[in-house]
């Protein structure tokens, strides 16, 4: 008779049984507490200078909201123990493809459509690259993120491109329903998709099989190339939601879109709890990691920090994060 540990369960991919550690880790719930400490910590030392407006808590929220929609994708690329570097050169890309496509008469629609397909593109060859011609995702990426940035300068020869669709800037802009900022309305409905999709879906489940143990995966059934494939596939297209955002929110789109946004989204990720390595992955952590970074951006902002040492700042907790994913492994 096999023995089965009390703290695993199975998960049954094709037939097959696949065990995952469901125990509970203190170090699951940090980013929850971190966060919670610094916005209290900004509460009491900066309330008084409007920190704790709603007008502030919503501006938190909003500037949040690209990196967040890159993150929670970017949450099933390193969950499946892969890695996406061009995801900031995508935004820029996916944005100037929407915006160019709306000026030559093809819609709204068209221009999302678009965006949509720009970013799948850029996916489709990262995964490609990394499943079929077996060249790591690092390398992959860090080369792709150099050649898209470049084709997004060389595509409108480093100038803006205005967006003056109004329908589109409803939609993707900085308008409301209601008192709800629509901003918030696409953080909000990326968490869910995003939660949904990794926690309750077989796919969910064969991205952290096959970033816990590809080859266990493989036995079990599991299309591991395949699953990566997708991974990164979602990461592209989150990348274009976030770059039509951007689009909307500047009412223009540049090639500067998401330059270094691709440092910041990994390290929401990882301090939200997604193993750095693989297996493990959640997209409520994620969004509490880009909150927790926003939160101290804004916060410093308030302050009155210098851009340089808000820099510091930024690159110390990318550092912390690395570092603390790196201790959730090892241990």
């Amino acid at each position: 008779m096999q023995f089965k540990p009390s703290n695993r369960q199975p998960i049954v991919i094709n037939r097959q049984p696949y065990f995952v550690n469901l125990r509970l880790d203190w170090r699951d719930f940090i980013v929850y507490l971190a966060f919670v400490t610094v916005f209290l910590f900004f509460a009491i030392t900066i309330g008084d200078q409007g920190f704790l407006t709603i007008s502030n808590i919503s501006n938190i929220i909003r500037a949040t909201t690209m990196i967040t929609i890159m993150a929670t994708a970017m949450t099933f690329v390193i969950a499946s123990g892969e890695i996406d570097l061009s995801i900031g050169a995508t935004v820029a890309f996916a944005a100037l493809c929407t915006s160019l496509a709306m000026q030559a008469g093809l819609g709204l629609i068209g221009g999302i459509v678009s965006g949509l397909l720009a970013g799948v593109l850029i996916g489709s060859i990262n995964g490609f690259l990394t499943t079929i011609v077996a060249i790591p995702s690092f390398l992959v990426t860090l080369g792709m993120m150099q050649l898209v940035r470049g084709v997004a300068m060389w595509m409108t020869d480093t100038s803006p491109v205005p967006v003056n669709n109004e329908n589109f800037l409803k939609i993707f802009g900085t308008d409301s329903i209601g008192p709800i900022p629509t901003l918030v309305i696409w953080s909000v409905s990326v968490l869910f998709i995003g939660h949904i999709l990794l926690k309750k879906t077989s796919f969910g489940r064969k991205i952290l099989a096959t970033g816990g143990n590809s080859i266990s995966a493989s036995y079990s059934g599991v299309n591991t190339k395949k699953v990566k494939f997708y991974a990164l596939i979602i990461s592209g297209i989150g990348a274009a939601i976030a770059g039509m955002l951007y689009s909307g929110a500047m009412q223009s789109a540049r090639y500067t879109f998401g330059q270094a946004d691709e440092l910041t989204v990994i390290a929401a990720v990882i301090l939200g709890g997604t193993n750095l390595y693989g297996g493990r992955g959640s997209v409520a952590g994620t969004i509490a990691g880009s909150l927790l970074i926003g939160t101290i951006n804004n916060g410093l902002i308030i302050i009155g920090l210098s851009v340089s040492q808000q820099m510091v700042i930024s690159g110390a907790i990318i550092i912390l994060a690395v570092a603390f994913g790196k201790k959730r492994t090892s241990a």
